[in-house]
């Protein structure tokens, strides 16, 4: 097997980030539409993928709002959950925030997703909000956290060789 790459999410990513993202967020899933919008708003809006010898492992984006970045979404496929890949999806994100200015990042996650808040508090996310009964169905509250930015990867401890940076455990 060859190593984890990250690289820019392009149009041809659209079709598996679909059924993808049907099979991780049924009711909450974007479809078709939703992504093609997104990618249209480059450069605002950046979109990344994690990959193993052409798999797609992990796919997350980031809105590049100043000073602040907004996290857009972040997702581990699950036949690659629990090997670090959304802790390294998430410090691509940070990183490429970081690289545009941004000095903090909001992000929100529903309440019922334990890995997802589990992988955030492990990387230094802190709860701002409560957005009650936010998703639909189920009432389900949107925690929206947020985390002060580093502005360079030797601040952040990380290498840029994603594949070496396995945070492992659980939460992706």
């Amino acid at each position: 097997m060859s190593a984890v790459t990250v690289r820019e999410m392009t149009s041809t990513d659209i079709d598996a980030l679909v059924v993808f993202d049907a099979t991780l967020f049924a009711d909450d899933a974007w479809p078709a539409t939703t992504w093609w919008a997104e990618l249209a708003e480059r450069p605002r809006r950046e979109y990344l993928v994690l990959e193993q010898d052409g798999a797609l492992l992990a796919y997350g984006g980031v809105d590049h709002g100043g000073e602040s970045a907004d996290i857009m979404t972040v997702a581990v496929v699950r036949e690659a959950q629990g090997r670090g890949h959304g802790a390294a999806m998430l410090d691509a994100l940070e990183e490429a925030a970081g690289r545009r200015g941004a000095t903090g990042a909001l992000l929100e996650v529903r309440a019922d997703n334990a890995p997802a808040l589990a992988l955030y508090e492990r990387a230094g996310w802190r709860q701002l909000h409560v957005r009650r009964r936010y998703y639909q169905p189920g009432d389900v509250d949107a925690l929206i956290l947020g985390k002060t930015l580093l502005t360079g990867p030797a601040e952040r401890g990380t290498t840029a060789a994603f594949g070496n940076n396995d945070g492992g455990g659980e939460g992706e």
